[in-house]
């Protein structure tokens, strides 16, 4: 299983899954942080936008993610001041350019983007600025992981653990996998011969009987990851339970805002009262992201369910499966 949205794609731009043995089969996994954002974030997200006096600052991906009964593109295309963001600290600057308005950044990610706005955060307060909050949906992949594994809905006899995620985090939060579980995991880059090592380096450990975490991406990824990085990100966030499209709650997998900074807390200091929260029916988002089956399995897929009118984050997101499944499987199959 290989847990990025990034991997996903490259497996199959690369045509990838077309020369592995018979018999070795490659699932996606969780590892689009837009897909695994559930419906209750984003319909906290809209009403934050329909608030008087409220500028949303979001990266690019999330705008069209489907809600309960709404999605981002709509608010903004309804008058709401929504505004797309290239960096963390582009929300930063909103704020300052706009004291007269309550600016809050939606803050989806994973360890990768995590930092950047933590470090947002920090410099929000050496500025001063009180208009600043962000709506924090971070999630932490290692415990994403355990619940996958221990959930028994699937079999994962190996992991192609994430590149992105890994040069922040290291290789070391990953062996709780090989040791509790004996499953081997790889952390690979994104090149085709990157992932064809990494596959070999797991089918190796899966025939000598010997599970460990290797790095295969080592341009770019050390044991220990990025010291820098976890410090920013652990100084403003802690870890907390919190709740995965299609794997549920997960204790201590998710980013709060520590006390110290809880100022900037969106949820601590401006609630809201989204609506209920309503998932379309028939959309099986959650068990591609848990690898149970893949997109073409979901009756929605390619007819109800399309780019142009997705009904589920997997279909939106360039890192989702069912996206990749569009783009690159019905096409071949074409």
């Amino acid at each position: 299983m290989e847990v990025c949205g990034t991997h996903t794609v490259a497996v199959f731009r690369y045509g990838i899954r077309g020369v592995l043995p018979r018999g070795l089969r490659l699932v996606s996994g969780p590892g689009c942080p837009v897909c695994v954002t559930p419906n209750s974030y984003i319909d906290s997200a809209i009403a934050y936008a329909r608030r008087d006096g409220t500028l949303i600052a979001t990266f690019g991906d999330m705008m069209r993610v489907p809600g309960s009964s709404s999605s981002l593109q709509k608010e903004r295309s309804s008058g709401r001041d929504i505004r797309v963001v290239y960096s963390s600290l582009d929300s930063v600057a909103l704020a300052e350019r706009h004291p007269e308005k309550t600016v809050i950044m939606l803050a989806v990610g994973f360890e990768t983007t995590a930092p950047t706005v933590a470090a947002a955060i920090l410099a929000a307060s050496q500025r001063g600025l009180r208009n600043y909050l962000v709506l924090s949906g971070h999630k932490l992949i290692p415990p994403a992981m355990r619940a996958l594994v221990s959930g028994g809905d699937v079999r994962v006899g190996g992991f192609i653990c994430p590149g992105h995620v890994s040069t922040v985090i290291g290789a070391r939060p990953y062996e709780f996998l090989a040791a509790e579980y004996g499953i081997p995991c790889v952390i690979t880059g994104f090149e085709p011969l990157d992932i064809l090592q990494g596959v070999a380096m797991l089918l190796e450990m899966i025939r000598a009987g010997r599970p460990q975490v290797k790095i295969e991406y080592q341009r770019a990824v050390r044991p220990e990851g990025n010291p820098r990085a976890l410090e920013v990100m652990y100084r403003v966030f802690e870890p907390a339970g919190s709740e995965w499209r299609g794997l549920g709650s997960i204790p201590e997998s998710g980013l709060e805002i520590r006390e110290e900074f809880r100022r900037y807390d969106a949820v601590a200091a401006m609630p809201v009262e989204p609506e209920k929260t309503v998932i379309p029916s028939g959309c099986r988002c959650g068990d591609v992201l848990k690898g149970i089956i893949s997109p073409l399995e979901c009756a929605l897929f390619e007819s109800a369910c399309t780019p142009e009118a997705p009904q589920g984050p997997c279909m939106v997101s360039s890192e989702g499966t069912c996206a990749a499944y569009y783009t690159y499987a019905v096409r071949e199959a074409r």
